[in-house]
């Protein structure tokens, strides 16, 4: 896909030169492009959208499960680096 829209910009910046709207399209082009084409295959599958069917789900649940046992680990690492800052957190939250 994106080839296609690489190959399209061009078009539009090389018509670009009669018409300078061309230009805006194609700066619009790459902007929607950037915005919901390339990042719309990970935003899908870590968003749980249940329109994926039944193999949809196990890959968000596993991708869900990668992203909360990273943040456990991130949290392990951080109370053992820095164990009087993590008691005064926890201290505060407990209050």
């Amino acid at each position: 896909m994106g080839t296609f829209v690489l190959s399209g910009t061009v078009v539009l910046v090389i018509l670009g030169f009669g018409n300078h709207n061309w230009w805006l399209a194609a700066v619009a082009l790459l902007f929607l492009y950037v915005q919901y084409g390339r990042g719309s295959s990970s935003t899908s599958s870590s968003g749980g959208s249940p329109s994926g069917g039944g193999g949809g789900m196990a890959g968000d649940y596993k991708t869900y499960r990668d992203r909360r046992d990273q943040q456990a680990k991130w949290e392990r690492r951080y109370r053992r680096e820095r164990p009087m800052e993590s008691r005064r957190q926890q201290n505060e939250k407990g209050k």
